[in-house]
């Protein structure tokens, strides 16, 4: 009872962040089942069943805040599916021992990537209302529902930083998009997992933890993501992810620590870099203003 109820804790902490920040829920959920010693397959067909719930109510909470561009979320959203189920295949074929390190290094990777694009960068906001081209959402797409599913997580590390670094859609419709889209990823992942293991190694009652927390989160998560600061909350969430999966990769001892040291610095910066930013804002005139982190 009390890994379920730490699941459904973590299913909710997740999705709150996911729906805030348009990813992290796969990657979060992941890393703490490897972490409870979870097989890679079955952890990452865990988080894709629950996903499909959660996505779901995300997508439709979303829409009702106006954050979905649909023509973005069915030009991304099917080419995504598509690579998610060869990765779901791929990662079914490969042995415990190899899947491990391989799920953790992705995960290290995007956590990375996280980490560092919201701690220097925070989020770009010139070139607005631009469109973006078929043949710069359908790669992306595939390329971040392969990754989504081979490591757990993906589609939002992946898909949300290139739409808003095109700086053509506003952050919360690029974050609504993303995580709308992530319904199509999140069925065929798991499709592609039920038809390579069955349910092998699945705990349907894990699923449902994850699926319970995250329904929870996601109709607030949707109206946070106008209030929460993402360049804060990125740099947070990329250090979990990159400490957490340093572990399995990683000897301990000082290697380790300086791990923690640099996410504390990071975090310290985002956190002044914030701060800059909504003074600055505060300096402008009131009809120029946007609220920090939209």
């Amino acid at each position: 009872m009390r890994t379920l109820i730490l699941l459904a804790l973590a299913g909710l902490g997740a999705q709150l962040v996911d729906g805030s920040l348009g990813m992290a829920y796969g990657v979060t959920s992941t890393t703490l089942l490897l972490a409870l010693g979870t097989n890679p397959a079955a952890a990452s067909a865990t988080v894709h069943l629950a996903e499909i719930g959660t996505t779901l109510m995300s997508g439709a909470a979303h829409w009702r805040f106006g954050n979905v561009d649909w023509r973005v979320v069915a030009r991304i959203g099917v080419p995504g599916a598509v690579g998610a189920f060869l990765g779901a295949t791929v990662l079914s074929r490969l042995s415990a021992e190899v899947a491990k390190p391989v799920m953790s290094t992705i995960l290290l990777g995007l956590g990375g990537y996280v980490l560092v694009r919201f701690t220097f960068r925070g989020l770009p906001k010139s070139r607005l209302g631009r469109p973006l081209r078929r043949r710069f959402l359908a790669p992306l797409g595939l390329v971040a529902g392969f990754l989504d599913a081979t490591g757990g997580g993906g589609w939002g590390p992946v898909g949300t930083p290139a739409l808003l670094a095109s700086g053509r859609m506003e952050p919360r419709r690029v974050i609504g998009s993303i995580d709308t889209s992530e319904f199509l990823v999140a069925v065929a992942a798991s499709l592609g997992f039920l038809f390579s293991l069955g349910s092998q190694g699945i705990d349907a009652m894990w699923v449902a933890a994850f699926l319970l927390g995250g329904l929870v989160a996601a109709p607030l998560a949707a109206w946070l993501v106008r209030l929460l600061p993402p360049r804060v909350l990125g740099s947070a969430v990329g250090g979990v992810i990159v400490v957490t999966n340093a572990r399995t990769l990683l000897p301990g001892g000082v290697l380790h620590v300086a791990l923690y040291a640099l996410w504390a610095a990071a975090l310290a910066y985002s956190v002044r870099a914030h701060l800059k930013e909504r003074k600055a804002v505060a300096a402008e005139p009131a009809e120029k203003r946007q609220p920090v982190g939209t």
